[in-house]
């Protein structure tokens, strides 16, 4: 079993940066990889980025690459997401989420994923 807890949300203005950590405990050594999706109120939850747990693969959605970043401390069992020159249109729930399980060329698909944390909210505001 994998638990995992987001934390780092919060309210901030177009341009702006964040950080969301991601803590996993518990059986960690069973996870292939972690990937971050967001969900905006009236859409589907969205994969944004993904890393492969010994940081050898690492993707991001189109809507955003070259802002948003994800790294590892492997030490720690952690994931961050740093998020740059935010957008209005980045607002909404991101989780973070575990797969035991390869296939790392799917990580958009949420199905591939086994456990999810309970989401931070992220607000951009014009």
């Amino acid at each position: 079993q994998v638990h995992v807890v987001e934390s780092g949300g919060d309210s901030v203005q177009a341009g702006g940066s964040l950080r969301l950590s991601c803590a996993a405990s518990g059986y960690t050594m069973s996870i292939v990889f972690m990937g971050w999706f967001r969900q905006a109120p009236g859409k589907e939850r969205e994969g944004i980025a993904v890393v492969q747990s010994d940081g050898a693969i690492r993707n991001y959605a189109d809507s955003v690459k070259g802002r948003f970043t994800v790294s590892q401390d492997r030490t720690k069992n952690m994931v961050y997401l740093q998020m740059n020159s935010l957008k209005p249109e980045d607002t909404g729930m991101y989780y973070c989420a575990a797969s035991r399980y390869g296939g790392i060329g799917r990580w958009r698909d949420a199905s591939m994923y086994d456990y999810w944390g309970q989401g931070t909210q992220v607000t951009v505001s014009s």
